[in-house]
């Protein structure tokens, strides 16, 4: 069994404002481990940005613990946490005059000095990261060129690239062709089994998700989260009433949707 590395305990998330607590989900209770992938489904708008954005100490939470090998997450720094999440958002990077060899080498910021000059041991830390993500070849071209899938496995070698045990991602296959989509899961999946690296992601893959992913997390609107394995999850009717929506049916044992017309 894989160990820990986020514990979640009564976790509420949402806004506070001058009206006061917007609750988006509340009494999350779960763990997110080292070598899996994990991946965070619902429908838009349910919260599923805000979770990572609380996960990743970018909003603060509404009430309850996150703890990050062991240590509650507001209790850490802004630089201990650059030191143990990378994030990598759905927004495409706006760069025009950056190689990919550029762009991963700044996974190296938390570690480098004033002027971001990579030492050796941080320019042997790019290698490895585009090997990782198999993306060598592409050193030398411009990102503002690559194709959108190509730019995703940029974002994520710059993500392994800052040598964290955590790594979030927010929807990383929101623009690629299915087939691309499988390739940027199945990667996901390699890594963390590789590298024994914590990953989180958002998606509305759902279908890849099932396939691929060792646990899910499915959010809804009730503000509830059902956390298990896909098996588990398929198995118990959960998935089949989560997405019990008309004109959709779905196969547990092959973990497949059909469209049926109910003309």
């Amino acid at each position: 069994m894989n160990q820990a590395t986020i514990r979640i305990n009564k976790l509420s998330i949402g806004y506070r404002t001058k009206e006061g607590e917007k609750q988006v989900a509340t009494g999350i209770c779960a763990d997110i481990c080292a070598g899996e992938l994990t991946c965070l489904l619902g429908e838009n708008g349910v919260g599923k940005s805000t979770l990572l954005r609380t996960l990743s100490a970018f909003q603060p939470k509404l009430d309850g613990q996150v703890c990050i090998q062991g240590k509650e997450l507001s209790e850490y720094t802004d630089k201990e946490l650059s030191h143990l999440i990378a994030v990598v958002l759905t927004e495409r990077p706006d760069v025009q005059n950056l190689t990919v060899r550029e762009m991963v080498g700044l996974g190296r910021t938390p570690y480098t000095d004033f002027w971001g000059r990579l030492a050796e041991a941080d320019e042997a830390m790019v290698d490895e990261a585009m090997k990782l993500v198999g993306i060598t070849a592409l050193h030398t071209r411009m990102v503002h060129t690559l194709s959108d899938g190509e730019r995703q496995k940029v974002m994520i070698a710059k993500a392994l690239a800052q040598e964290t045990p955590i790594i979030f991602l927010d929807e990383p296959t929101a623009f690629l062709d299915f087939p691309s989509k499988v390739e940027m899961m199945l990667l996901l999946r390699r890594l963390s089994r590789q590298t024994g690296k914590t990953i989180f992601l958002s998606t509305h893959d759902v279908e890849l998700a099932l396939q691929i992913a060792d646990k899910l997390w499915l959010m809804s609107r009730s503000k509830e989260i059902s956390v298990g394995t896909p098996e588990e999850l398929s198995m118990n009717g959960t998935v089949s009433d989560f997405f019990s929506h008309k004109g959709i049916i779905y196969n547990k044992e092959e973990r497949l949707f059909k469209v049926v017309d109910g003309k």
